[in-house]
């Protein structure tokens, strides 16, 4: 059959899955299919099966074919060898449909192939399961028992490792009349067409024509993008106050050519602002900064000073995934504003209104973050809180009430569960005010305390707020904020209808970092956006989600490894990898 198939080899290397243009793959994930105890559809010998991977379009929802396993012949308990390489993006929702089947013929076309079953999973929910090992049975034929899918992920190494590096400079061109130079570097890679990406800036050393930067670390995968002998540009200039900044000279270099900076040593000293500062350098990091426009106008200019590399150091870093492979979970809790603000239930008007046709804004938030989270959590029961209305039967205003109302349990079964339990209260409560937050996340942050064996990095905790309305309790939430940067845990908001969001803005701190009496958070731990710069035009609710989802959770593998390397938090061994046992003839189609 190899010869009759030869143009479907390559399908399975296919690595882009990008189902939003623009998103960045947190990893590039490979996927390892086993089946047992398939159907047998031959009469004299077994089944010869093959795999078909589909993923799904977020903005068409089709299905599309991605990429095809060899066959296996005579197998009712294959173990493909060919794997299925993804892009995995933590923010999104990955539909994947595993389809077998038994074939039959030379050709192509699956139509002309029995059908073995199939399979509907999450690339999320593979990778969040018990050492990144999903096992599920297939199905789709009525009546019958098709048997079992094996699907193991191994995160690919080419994106893990950091480099750490640090570098000098001597005799730089003086630039200030009154002054040396103020100088600092640029670093871009270069792209496939020939165009370059800034990928890291130095601080500014002041007045000095012999700077010492500070060390610094980046991803390789920034630098060259994995390649390394992509080529590197330097820029050097002098910075000025009004952004105008003169450009000293430039010079390239590749990381091979880094890395190997370090092999061979002499001895060069630089004056420095601190004294004389000793390096141990040669030709290969010693790298000569030059200006083209004043190396044409000059027959004897040799040079605008040199950058020396002092350091060099590579080292893989743990990822998201390996913690989630070494079985580290995430619990999702989920906070609702029920104040007056957001309007009468039974009415159309009301951003909590329960239109029979399709979700309203609150609900829409929580299915799209809720669904791409629970394939983090093994036990799929969510804590599901309301604030800001009055309960029965007396009346009294919360701001921290189980949805469910069992303030000793209030776990909701999966993400429907909490909606049954939000439409629920709906019909209870009494919507009231103020907008507090600072209740629900002290909540959160309560249990994370109490519970102290979970600071040891086998828990994580995204808590969920979605409202309406200008936050009453701005510096009690900034203080509750600022204790719990100090917690295995991250804070989304969404913002659903008009209202105007800025004290959200403030909470989200990625250009300030939020503060309360003096005192900065540890890290940034909340992301904030508005429900409505989401909502597609043409009414395609999915489409929002969608989008809504991915931009609300890019952050959170960050806000995790940020965390955990806070507290020098390894992730535990991942369970020793699924043997397969299948024996069988590999054919390709």
């Amino acid at each position: 059959m190899e010869d009759a198939m030869d143009k479907f080899d390559d399908m399975a290397s296919v690595s882009e899955f990008d189902p939003i243009q623009g998103s960045i793959p947190a990893t590039k994930v490979e996927i390892t299919v086993s089946c047992r105890n398939l159907l047998d559809k031959d009469t004299f010998s077994k089944s010869d099966p093959l795999c078909v991977l589909y993923v799904q379009g977020i903005e068409t929802i089709q299905w599309r074919e991605f990429g095809r396993t060899e066959v296996i012949d005579n197998s009712l308990n294959p173990d493909f060898v060919r794997k299925f390489i993804l892009d995995y993006f933590f923010e999104e929702r990955q539909n994947l449909r595993f389809d077998l089947y038994d074939v039959d013929s030379k050709s192509p076309d699956l139509s002309k192939h029995d059908f073995l079953g199939q399979m509907f999973c999450t690339l999320g929910e593979i990778v969040g399961s018990s050492g990144s090992r999903l096992e599920k049975p297939l199905t789709g034929i009525p009546g019958k028992k098709c048997g079992a899918i094996i699907l193991s992920a191994e995160e690919l190494g080419n994106c893990r490792d950091v480099a750490t590096m640090q570098f000098c400079a001597n005799k730089l061109d003086k630039k200030d009349f009154f002054g040396k130079s103020d100088p600092f570097m640029v670093f871009y890679r270069s792209n496939e067409d020939g165009t370059f990406t800034i990928c890291h800036k130095t601080e500014v050393v002041k007045n000095t024509l012999n700077p010492v930067w500070l060390q610094f670390c980046i991803p390789v995968r920034a630098l060259c993008n994995g390649d390394y002998d992509r080529t590197i540009k330097v820029e050097v200039y002098d910075w000025d106050r009004d952004g105008s900044h003169d450009f000293i000279g430039e010079f390239t270099t590749s990381y091979r050519e880094l890395a190997r900076g370090q092999s061979q040593f002499n001895v060069y000293e630089a004056a420095t602002p601190m004294g004389l500062f000793k390096s141990k350098t040669g030709s290969l990091n010693h790298f000569k900064v030059i200006n083209p426009k004043k190396k044409i106008k000059k027959k004897k200019y040799v040079n605008s000073g040199t950058v020396t590399l002092l350091s060099f150091t590579v080292e893989s870093e743990h990822t998201f995934l390996d913690y989630i492979k070494g079985g580290t979970q995430i619990n999702f809790t989920v906070a609702i504003d029920f104040t007056a603000s957001n309007g009468n239930p039974s009415q159309s008007t009301s951003l909590h209104y329960m239109n029979p046709y399709q979700m309203n804004a609150y609900a829409m938030a929580l299915k799209a973050v809720g669904e791409i989270i629970q394939d983090y959590d093994s036990d799929k029961m969510f804590p599901a809180l309301g604030f800001g209305a009055k309960l029965p039967p007396d009346g009294r205003v919360s701001h921290e009430f189980a949805l469910n109302g069992n303030p000793d349990n209030p776990y909701c079964n999966g993400i429907e569960g909490i909606l049954e339990a939000y439409h629920r209260s709906l019909k209870t409560v009494q919507l009231y005010g103020p907008t507090n937050f600072a209740p629900v996340i002290n909540h959160v942050a309560r249990f994370i305390i109490y519970a102290t064996a979970v600071q040891d990095g086998s828990q994580y905790f995204v808590l969920l707020i979605i409202t309406d309305g200008v936050i009453s309790d701005m510096a009690q939430t900034k203080e509750a904020i600022v204790n719990a940067a100090k917690l295995p845990m991250s804070i989304i908001i969404v913002g659903v209808g008009q209202a105007e969001f800025d004290a959200m803005v403030e909470l989200d701190g990625d250009d300030i970092r939020i503060s309360s009496r003096g005192k900065l958070a540890e890290r940034d731990i909340v992301q904030f956006v508005p429900f409505r710069d989401y909502i597609d035009r043409t009414g395609n609710h999915v489409l929002s989600m969608a989008r809504l989802a991915k931009d609300v959770l890019a952050e959170i593998p960050d806000q995790f490894i940020s965390y955990m390397k806070t507290r020098s938090i390894k992730p535990n061994p991942a369970p020793p990898p699924y043997t397969p046992t299948g024996l069988g003839v590999h054919t390709q189609i």
